[in-house]
C-alpha cells in the first residue's frame, strides 16, 4: 500500500497539530524552571511512577518487541516485564528521596557527591543511550509511516521530530 486514504492522513496531521497544542497550552501554565522541570513537585508519586513507565514505551515496544519474541529472541520481552517493577521500585524510594534533598535531578546529587567528572560521564553516557533509542524509534516510525502514505521516510522523521521538539519544550511538567 503506497497511498493511505485522505481521512487517514487527516487524521495523523490533526494528532501532530494536537500535540503541539497541549505543549503550547501547558507552557502557559509554567511560570518558573521549577514548574517547568519538577512541577514545583506537586505531582503525586504514583503518576510519576507511570510518567517512568510510560517513557520506556514506544512504537518498538509495540511492533517490535513481539516480533523479536515470536522469532524467538524473548530477551526484549522479558525485559519489558520487568519495567513496571522498575517504575514501582523509583516510585516507592528514588522519588521520596529526590523529593527530600530538593534536587531535580540524578546529575545533581552524583556531582554533589563525587564530583563534576561523574556527573559529565554519566550524561554523556545517558544521552548517548537516548540517542539511540530515538534513532530507532524514529526509524521505525518513518518505516511504517513511510510504507503506508508513501511519503519520504527524511520528512517524516523531520515533520515528526519537531513537532514532539516542540510540544516537549514548551509544556513541561505543570498540569
Amino acid at each position: 500500500m503506497t497511498n493511505l486514504p485522505i481521512l487517514d492522513i487527516a487524521i495523523i496531521i490533526a494528532y501532530l497539530i494536537a500535540m503541539v497544542l497541549v505543549g503550547v497550552y501547558f507552557s502557559r501554565r509554567n511560570t518558573s524552571a521549577d514548574e517547568f522541570t519538577r512541577a514545583a513537585g506537586r505531582i503525586p508519586g504514583w503518576a510519576i511512577g507511570i510518567s517512568i513507565y510510560a517513557t520506556f514505551l514506544s512504537s518498538n515496544t509495540f511492533l517490535g518487541v513481539p516480533g523479536k519474541a515470536f522469532g524467538g529472541n524473548w530477551n526484549a520481552f522479558v525485559f519489558s516485564l520487568s519495567m513496571p517493577l522498575a517504575a514501582w521500585f523509583a516510585t516507592k524510594y528514588f522519588i521520596p528521596f529526590y523529593r527530600s534533598t530538593g534536587e531535580v535531578s540524578a546529575y545533581t546529587n552524583l556531582e554533589k557527591r563525587f564530583g563534576t567528572w561523574a556527573r559529565t560521564y554519566v550524561v554523556i553516557c545517558f544521552l548517548f543511550t537516548q540517542l539511540a533509542r530515538i534513532g530507532s524509534v524514529f526509524f521505525g516510525i518513518s518505516l511504517t509511516l513511510q510504507a503506508l502514505t508513501g511519503y519520504s521516510m527524511v520528512t517524516i522523521m523531520v515533520v515528526t521530530g519537531i513537532c514532539i521538539v516542540i510540544y516537549t519544550v514548551m509544556g513541561g511538567l505543570k498540569l
